[in-house]
């Protein structure tokens, strides 16, 4: 295992689309979504474990969740916890992580990932992964993982390919030449049939050397927010004057030298139930049912998540989410998922915080 080899797992969000078991207080990346007794963030871990050394890794999530964290992750060190005071989204979480992977080692190759992604097929991930630092530690490049389509979806952000530029164990590298934010319906399907687009994972690798010099051109204030302050530093400071940037706008869509690493292991971002429905196991009914005492009669083509404790009898319901905890329910159609979000905010404007 290569000691230059850094993980940078961002663990910040609060994914409030996976209401009602996500919440502000415990949100879904350190919750057992999938039903197979780990959270999302301790299935991150140990799947990057097998390529980086424990040492080397750093969780960068917001203050409150620090003591989660080391629950989940006994095996880090408080020093590995990199504590947001504020959420700033991911430009300052990658910039935060470099900073201290800085003092480690100036010649580190890092990974940069989400917590709660769902990889299906790990030892092609891995594999891929290999793949990627061989090239990161040889070539100035910010490499991102494209996973190959296998619909059109809308939502999730494109990659369109350039020419090829090089092929490591069997996985092509190719030059970007354009990325797409969640497109409409009709162009996701034309994406798709092109060949030439990939989904953006939001998984990244790079050299330090590289992602500093991104940094200093793109985004040069929230490098130096980070370096100015060496000595006496201060985070509640430097998150106050950071801009509120993905690293996707802020960097990726401005570099010259971003390339696409081909991926195909089996991928999701789990960002609502319905891509938790897609991925899952399913009865002979279509149903995908997380809980041990779920069941069913003419239910059909439902996401139906109940604790394990709980005894429920669901009839005749087709295409709906039904998801319960100790003391929230939500039952919708799947076709309206997307008005989670509405029934959070609606919920935290008439019932307060408590809920949500």
């Amino acid at each position: 295992m290569n000691n230059n080899n850094f993980c940078v797992i961002m663990a910040g969000g609060i994914g409030s689309r996976f209401w009602p078991l996500s919440t502000s207080a415990t949100p879904k990346q350190f919750l057992d979504i999938l039903g197979v007794g780990k959270t999302l963030l301790q299935l991150t871990y140990e799947r990057m474990k097998k390529i980086c050394p424990p040492e080397n890794f750093y969780i960068v999530t917001n203050a409150q969740y620090e003591k989660t964290v080391l629950q989940q992750l006994p095996e880090l060190y408080p020093y590995q916890i990199l504590k947001e005071p504020l959420r700033k989204n991911t430009a300052p979480c990658i910039a935060y992580g470099n900073h201290e992977i800085r003092k480690r080692s100036k010649n580190a190759n890092i990974i940069v990932t989400p917590s709660d992604h769902l990889i299906l097929n790990e030892e092609e991930f891995l594999d891929t992964v290999r793949a990627g630092f061989e090239f990161t530690e040889k070539n100035d490049v910010l490499l991102t993982m494209g996973i190959k389509p296998s619909r059109p979806d809308t939502g999730y952000g494109y990659i369109q390919l350039r020419e090829e530029i090089t092929e490591i164990n069997s996985h092509k590298i190719n030059k970007v030449k354009t990325f797409t934010e969640k497109p409409e319906l009709e162009v996701a399907k034309m994406f798709l049939k092109s060949g030439d687009f990939f989904w953006n994972s939001g998984i990244f690798m790079w050299s330090l050397k590289s992602i500093d010099a991104a940094f200093q051109k793109h985004l040069p204030k929230v490098y130096e927010l980070f370096e100015a302050q060496s000595e006496l530093f201060v985070l509640d400071d430097i998150y106050s004057e950071c801009p509120n940037i993905s690293i996707d706008y802020g960097i990726m869509e401005k570099a010259e030298n971003v390339c696409v690493l081909q991926s195909n292991f089996g991928w999701s971002d789990l960002g609502t139930w319905g891509a938790l429905y897609e991925n899952a196991e399913k009865d002979e009914k279509s149903n995908a049912v997380i809980g041990k005492n779920v069941m069913t009669y003419g239910a059909k083509n439902c996401m139906i998540s109940i604790p394990d404790k709980k005894l429920a009898v669901i009839d005749g319901l087709d295409n709906f989410i039904v998801v319960d905890s100790p003391d929230r329910l939500l039952i919708c159609k799947r076709e309206d998922e997307q008005k989670i979000r509405q029934f959070v905010n609606d919920i935290k404007f008439k019932k307060g915080d408590s809920y949500i």
